[in-house]
């Protein structure tokens, strides 16, 4: 039997999500996702596609629509500005703390 061009392998719907799960939730590049379960980048990117357009097709909580994944992504900024505003305080307490006190105060 003579086979031109790869074969295409056949993914059931269970390892697609699985799949868009570990690349939504691990935050590595989806090129390095793809290599480490053994799939195309157009593959994973088009599974990725139809994840987050069929929301009826994730259970509750693990919806990943675009407005959820803006209203994370403004949750996490907010957050980052905070801590970032907590970090500089304590450089700052820091500072303060480490100088030495002029001679002559007790």
């Amino acid at each position: 039997m003579n086979t031109i061009g790869k074969s295409h392998e056949r993914y059931d719907k269970e390892f697609k999500n699985h799949a868009v799960e570990m690349l939504l939730e691990s935050g590595r590049p989806l090129k390095q996702v793809a290599r480490d379960l053994g799939v195309s980048d157009a593959s994973l990117r088009a599974w990725k596609t139809a994840y987050l357009g069929d929301a009826d097709a994730h259970p509750e909580g693990r919806r990943y629509t675009s407005e959820h994944l803006a209203e994370e992504n403004r949750q996490l900024r907010r957050e980052v500005e905070y801590l970032r505003r907590q970090r500089d305080i304590l450089k700052k307490a820091c500072g303060i703390l480490s100088t030495e006190p002029p001679r002559g105060m007790p």
